[in-house]
């Protein structure tokens, strides 16, 4: 995703206003589930994952959860539980965790807004292009560890690290 110039006066929008606005500029299938939440498809090149974004007014925080199916062996499940520690210890922004029953792995974030603040559209295509590139990174790595019978420690170093510039 590239940086987005979207001139939106947010003060008064909704937050997930905003994520509706994104979603139409990026031409992402999305659903307006309710007022205070979305759902949407952003395709990767491992694979298409699942986003959703619900605005809670309780506590003013916009949460993410980006999702992808993962349903790994039993006996590879202390495995995978650690590949995801070393991953969540390279995520700044957001972090990992497997639901277990629904069969998914879950990367999530939650933007505070405290004190009536507004959620800027940069600040929303940030949090959503850090889930889809956290995914991308690790998603061989436990792919590796699930089905390729690699230890964490092996599998974490075919994940990218970080790069900066420009090629």
């Amino acid at each position: 995703m590239a940086s987005v110039e979207i001139n939106l006066d947010t003060g008064d929008l909704h937050p997930i206003d905003v994520v509706e606005t994104l979603a139409e500029h990026y031409d992402w299938a999305f659903d307006r589930v309710g007022e205070d939440q979305i759902a949407m498809a952003i395709e990767g090149a491992w694979r298409t994952y699942s986003i959703t974004l619900a605005w809670s007014a309780f506590d003013e925080t916009l949460r993410m959860i980006c999702t992808f199916e993962m349903d790994p062996p039993e006996d590879r499940l202390a495995l995978l539980y650690e590949s995801m520690n070393l991953a969540n210890d390279k995520c700044w922004a957001g972090a990992f965790s497997l639901w277990r029953e629904q069969r998914l792995m879950v990367y999530r974030y939650g933007l505070m807004l405290g004190g009536g603040q507004a959620a800027a559209p940069e600040q929303i295509d940030q949090m959503l292009s850090a889930a889809v590139v956290a995914c991308e990174r690790f998603y061989p790595a436990f792919q590796l560890v699930s089905w390729g019978n690699e230890d964490a420690a092996p599998a974490m170093e075919i994940a990218m690290s970080e790069a900066y510039g420009r090629a």
